[in-house]
């Protein structure tokens, strides 16, 4: 496995994967890489002939407020990870090699990254968007992997390689959870152990809504209303940032629920902001 820390140095370990015509996969991360991480690295060596791997604390993408600081850090356990999955490059870049002095130019995606966590955390999805393009340039991978975990910004990097044309293949693969169903992430170190107990509250609110939909396909506002009186009950130590029923394509606020919906919700507790999402298909196409 080599590691680079240069776009210079990727390119020198990837010249030869293009030239010999191998398909290269690229799993972008912010690094203290779980399960969710290594199933998109198992997805893409799957895929692909070569898989690459970013681990990259992407400031641009933390508010004044946020905790760029905090953020869990292992890299010489990232490292190890990487080697026993069989990636071929991790590129470990340190912020100046990234951005050079002052970044003036930023890629944004209007409209989708206005709802949900866009409407939170203003500048986020821009920060998420200029990081993944510079990546994509970096790297020119075949085929790049997110999580669903991160529904919200796997749609709006799809819409950016749509709109600008990039000559890839976004692949988004499904939440990998914890026994008790909390959706892996980072952020999950941050949780005392009580907070720990009630976090896998998201997920059976996420469910629990599920159930109603397909049951009975209420209005959205009363579908919200029950996620909210849930997560009362079982994560009082929670605080809710938002709960929404979305359209899946457009991510705007629905009123029914009688097509295809997508149930999201952000909740912090303490340090730690945690989301989930739950998408439900239209009716007759219920599994």
């Amino acid at each position: 496995m080599k590691i680079a820390e240069t776009a210079r140095q990727v390119r020198e370990v990837l010249n030869p994967v293009r030239r010999a015509e191998k398909t290269l996969g690229l799993v972008p991360t912010m690094g203290a890489l779980h399960e969710g991480h290594l199933s998109l690295i198992d997805a893409a060596r799957a895929d692909c002939d070569f898989v690459a791997v970013s681990i990259f604390v992407n400031p641009l993408q933390f508010g004044p407020n946020e905790d760029l600081a905090a953020y869990p850090r292992a890299p010489e356990r990232d490292l190890a990870a990487c080697e026993a999955r069989g990636v071929g490059l991790v590129f470990l870049p340190p912020v100046e090699a990234m951005y050079a002095g002052e970044c003036l130019t930023q890629v944004s995606v209007a409209r989708l990254s206005e709802t949900l966590c866009g409407a939170s955390r203003p500048g986020h999805f821009a920060g998420v968007c200029t990081v993944v393009t510079k990546l994509l340039h970096i790297v020119q991978p075949d085929r790049a992997y997110f999580g669903a975990k991160d529904y919200q910004q796997a749609a709006i990097i799809r819409k950016m390689v749509f709109d600008l044309d990039f000559p890839l293949t976004v692949v988004v693969c499904p939440t990998v959870r914890e026994a008790d169903g909390l959706a892996m992430s980072s952020r999950n170190a941050y949780l005392t152990p009580e907070q720990r107990r009630q976090a896998p509250a998201l997920y059976g609110a996420l469910k629990m809504a599920e159930g109603l939909i397909r049951r009975e396909r209420p209005p959205a506002d009363a579908v919200q209303a029950a996620v909210r009186r849930y997560l009362a009950r079982h994560a009082a130590d929670g605080m809710i940032d938002y709960v929404q029923i979305v359209d899946p394509a457009e991510l705007s606020d629905v009123q029914t629920t009688d097509s295809a919906v997508l149930i999201a919700l952000a909740v912090k507790f303490g340090g730690a902001r945690l989301i989930d999402n739950l998408l439900v298909d239209a009716p007759g196409g219920d599994d």
